[in-house]
Parts: structure tokens; sequence; C-alpha cells
């Protein structure tokens, strides 16, 4: 009786880490009827920051929120960068004119050369003082780069920012890839543009895509290949992180 227990137990033992092997092995390899598991990731994930310190006077999305390409994400209080435009502004233009003043003077040899240059190197710091500015003024707004969604919000209004400090995470929802791993042995028949099916879990619907890059190496210990698929078409309801299995076409 003790011998037969014994057997059963060493069955057991035998049997389990080979399937457990196998589940562990599934995402990367391909399955008995040739589908690989894939995950979706979007092609751009950004963190916004501001290049200047200031007040946020409005950070209207929150976690989840849409937004279209070039919507304002986020604006500053910059009244005093505005002020100090146009101070620079006004220097700039005092100084043009006294450029054109000695440059008629010099003609009727009432100041050198001297004065004249002096009055251009005065104009064209002022003319870069302006610019300064303007780019300065032009950062109290921030734009969406690219349609998408807000993946986390780190600031708040009122709350006063430095340059550098996270806003927004934004991701792009409208060109997202399939990210798989696949045996290296595919690669005698596999090409970009190669195409393939896709059903995500999350919907339980079936799409179209196409291999769009292959890996620049072959893991040697495991011989397999990074690929990545487009998806064929605007399909708003898949979301990054969603995963699925890719079929590919008869080759």
């Amino acid at each position: 009786m003790k011998f037969g227990s014994m057997v059963f137990c060493c069955a057991i033992a035998a049997f389990w880490p080979a399937q457990h092997a196998s589940a562990a092995d599934a995402p990367h390899t391909a399955a008995d009827d040739g589908r690989i598991r894939i995950q979706l990731v979007s092609r751009d994930e950004v963190e916004i920051s501001s290049q200047i310190a200031g007040k946020i006077a409005s950070l209207p999305l929150r976690d989840g929120d849409a937004f279209r390409a070039g919507q304002t994400l986020a604006s500053l209080d910059c009244a005093l960068y505005n002020a100090q435009l146009r101070k620079a502004q006004a220097e700039a233009e005092a100084a043009q004119q006294l450029v054109q003043v000695n440059t008629k003077l010099a003609q009727l040899h009432s100041v050198g050369e001297l004065e004249v240059t002096q009055a251009s190197g005065k104009a064209k710091a002022s003319a870069a003082e302006v610019a300064y500015m303007q780019a300065t003024v032009r950062n109290c707004t921030i734009a969406a780069p690219f349609a998408g969604r807000v993946v986390k919000r780190s600031a708040a209004p009122d709350q006063f920012v430095e340059p550098g400090k996270p806003l927004l995470t934004i991701v792009d929802t409208s060109h997202l890839e399939l990210k798989m791993i696949v045996p290296s042995r595919w690669l005698a028949w596999m090409k970009p543009g190669h195409p393939l099916s896709v059903r995500v879990d999350e919907v339980g619907k079936s799409y179209d895509a196409r291999v769009a890059r292959i890996g620049a190496r072959v893991d040697p210990v495991t011989q397999t290949v990074d690929v990545t698929a487009a998806l064929v078409g605007d399909m708003p309801e898949l979301l990054p992180g969603m995963s699925g299995w890719a079929t590919f076409a008869t080759h």
C-alpha cells in the first residue's frame, strides 16, 4: 500500500512541473493552434511638465479624460511674465529708435562710429530679451501633442510648480501597437506587412493587424524574437494594457 502511494505521489510530482511550465511559457511561445499571446501598448506615453515656474491657473482634465491634439492641457498664471514682456518690448523699441537717431547723426558727423555701434548692440540685446520673454509666455500654456487620454493627474489648480514638475501623464490611444514574442524560426516566413488577426480578451472581438517591426536580435536562450504589429483602422474601444491572442495568416 505504501509502495502504491509512493508511485502515485511521484506521478503527480512528475506531472505538475510540466503543466506549470506550460502555463508559464504560454504568453511567450506559440500555442498548439499557432496562436501567440499579445499585449496592446501605446506608441506614445508622455509625462507633461511645466518649463517655467508659476501657479497653475487651469488644469481641467482628470484621470481617464480624453482630449484632442492641440487642446490646452494646462495653463499657468503668467501676469508677471506678460508684464516683463511688455517692458522688454518697450525697451527694444527705444533701443531701435536710438539706433536710427545715431545713424542720422553719424551721417551729419555729430556722433562717432562708436556711439552707433553701441546703440546697435543695445538694440540686438533688447530684441533678444523680447524673444526670450515671448518664449516664456508661450510656455504659460501647455497644449496636447497628440489626441489621447489622461493616465494620471499629478497636480492641481492654484498649486505652485517648478520647472520639470510633472503635471499630467498622457497616452496616445489612437495609435495602439501589439507587442509579442514569437519563435525565431518564424523569421523564415514572417516579414513586415504580414497579416494577422488579433482577438482581444477584454472586449471579446477580433481585429485585423499587420506586422510593423521585427526585433533586431534573437534571444539565444529562448530562441525568440520581439515583434510589433499595428492595428488596421481606428478602434476607440481598445486601451493600452489590454491583451489577447494573435493568429497569423497562412504562410
